[in-house]
């Protein structure tokens, strides 16, 4: 019978606990320092609730990335005290990290706050450390600004250090938009930090169930609406205005499986760019076809892979469990740049330079370590450049996709005939678009990054002009946009000439006999007054630009 009264005793204690923890929530939750609107009024929070949603009760694990926006109540911020928020609303981030405690129904939460948008003219943002409870019976989350030691690393730290949302997106900033910084949670660098001594922070929310959808059935996602104040130390008014939070827990296989397509597309992308090399460099494999192709081109294209391939290497390092994926994309890039380009680049200066390789193995070295310090001089000096004025990244891409330029510059020069394939001109220009779309024009890029809708049209229409004044070069002749009257004066193989003092034998290509008495395109006459087939000189200025009977230079056709 005592073991039955002890029982129904505690019965009854449990009976009133719910009953009293149950509707008195709001006073038992609320901070050590009452104040009459230090949560503001929380009706808003019960206003959406039901009976039905009281049970049954679940131990939520809250853990995990939210990505949301935040803008205060207020139409303008009218704190004096706090006025680094220049906007009045932005987007945000949030880390969480839930732990269970000793008291049933309450877990330990710790987590970062990121703020973006924060300022107008800059990409940079605010960021708190919080901590707090999370009463899973009623689904309450309280958060105050965190009062660890300055430097501490808590385990919100850790989970910054695993997580590949927040690695990759700090990544991306730090190449793409920002000015680097050593760690995302110094916050010296925040606003906040200079707020914390003046104010309290106070973060009031409530967690919701996101149904999932059909394809991803298995996953529980969490919906965080709250609200955030920041009453003054010294009661003579808020630090600034309320502020509403509002985020979403994201899917991080998600995020993977995004990181991973990305890298299948590098991959693909790169395999084709091979393939577009070996072409092209079957299409000019003779002395004459190397020398017409410009050897800034290809360098220029060799330094933006060896980019590629030194960002994709980084990125995997700094995601462990992406770096398989980010490896092979690197490698590939690795094989595009080392391998086939640099052999190119190498045919290139050899083509252009055919008596150095009579002068002896000396020379040759010496003119191999001038190509190969020049070109990886030019990688570092790059990455210098591209530090230093981090803020005008874009316009330097835009220059760095530049490379048609010189070979559009070396056809007008050297009036070169056909020295690129258009299948090479076209594939090129393709799968270069391909990754600076994804990075600065997919909406839903797994980088973070927001989209530029302008700058990506300006990239394409200025790869697509470049690639058309190719084109038109190959097909109508490489200075068909030069007016005439501004041209040198051209060598012409079809010029007149005596025929009763021409003496003309035979071709010595074809070793067959010229009619003169034909249409004057059906042979060509050198300066040095030697007859040949057009079909077989071309053909043969196509491997070497001299006389097959005397062996002097000829002019371009």
């Amino acid at each position: 019978m005592g073991a039955t009264k002890k029982l129904i005793f505690l019965r009854i204690l449990f009976y009133l606990w719910f009953f009293f923890g149950g509707f008195c929530s709001v006073k038992g939750l609320r901070p050590l320092r009452e104040r009459s609107r230090s949560w503001s009024d929380e009706q808003w929070l019960f206003a959406k609730k039901n009976d039905n949603e009281l049970g049954p009760f679940s131990a939520w694990n809250i853990t995990g990335t939210y990505r949301g926006s935040w803008r205060f109540l207020d139409s303008k911020n009218s704190s004096s005290r706090f006025p680094d928020f220049q906007k009045s609303n932005g987007n945000s981030v949030l880390e969480l990290i839930s732990a269970p405690t000793k008291i049933t129904g309450v877990h330990y939460v710790q987590g970062v706050i990121i703020f973006h948008d924060v300022f107008d003219n800059e990409h940079g943002g605010a960021q708190i450390r919080v901590e707090g409870v999370y009463v899973w019976p009623f689904k309450q989350l309280r958060m105050v600004a965190y009062s660890g030691k300055e430097g501490e690393l808590g385990q919100e730290d850790d989970y910054l250090l695993s997580n590949p949302y927040h690695l990759l997106g700090l990544f991306s900033s730090q190449v793409f938009q920002e000015s680097p910084r050593d760690k995302i949670w110094k916050r010296k660098h925040s606003p906040i930090y200079e707020m914390e001594k003046h104010c309290n922070v106070e973060i009031a929310a409530q967690v919701s169930r996101v149904s999932s959808s059909a394809t991803d059935v298995d996953r529980d996602h969490y919906h965080l609406e709250g609200l955030m104040e920041s009453p003054s130390v010294d009661d003579d008014g808020d630090c600034f205005s309320p502020m509403l939070l509002n985020a979403t827990s994201v899917n991080i296989e998600v995020y993977y499986n995004k990181a991973v397509n990305y890298t299948l597309m590098v991959t693909f992308v790169s395999f084709l760019q091979v393939l577009l090399l070996i072409r092209q460099m079957e299409y000019s494999n003779t002395q004459s076809g190397a020398s017409k192709v410009s050897i800034l081109m290809i360098g220029q294209q060799g330094i933006i892979d060896s980019y590629l391939c030194l960002l994709h290497l980084t990125a995997g390092i700094l995601v462990e469990s992406l770096f398989n994926a980010f490896a092979t994309a690197a490698f590939f890039k690795f094989v595009v740049f080392s391998i086939f380009e640099m052999r190119y680049l190498l045919a290139i200066w050899k083509a252009n330079r055919p008596m150095s390789s009579g002068e002896g193995w000396e020379a040759m070295r010496r003119e191999l370590s001038v190509l190969y310090s020049r070109f990886y001089g030019i990688l570092l000096g790059g990455i210098l450049v591209m530090y230093e004025f981090h803020k005008f990244l874009r316009p330097l891409l835009l220059l760095l996709h530049s490379f048609w330029i010189p070979q559009v510059v070396t056809n007008v020069v050297r009036d070169s005939r056909k020295p690129l394939h258009p299948h090479y001109i076209l594939g090129m220009t393709i799968t270069r678009l391909a990754i600076p779309l994804y990075v600065f024009g997919c909406p839903h890029n797994f980088m973070r990054i927001e989209p530029g809708k302008n700058w990506c049209i300006c990239l394409g229409i200025f790869m697509a002009f470049q690639a058309s004044v190719l084109l038109l070069q190959h097909y109508l002749g490489s200075r068909w946009f030069i007016p005439r009257q501004i041209l040198p004066e051209k060598y012409s193989y079809y010029r007149r000439f005596n025929q009763d003092a021409a003496r003309v034998s035979d071709c010595v290509i074809c070793m067959t006999a010229i009619d003169l008495t034909q249409r004057a395109n059906h042979w060509m006459v050198t300066p040095c007054d030697h007859f040949f087939h057009s079909g077989c000189l071309q053909r043969w200025m196509d491997i070497k630009m001299e006389c097959p009977t005397c062996r002097r230079p000829l002019p371009p056709a």
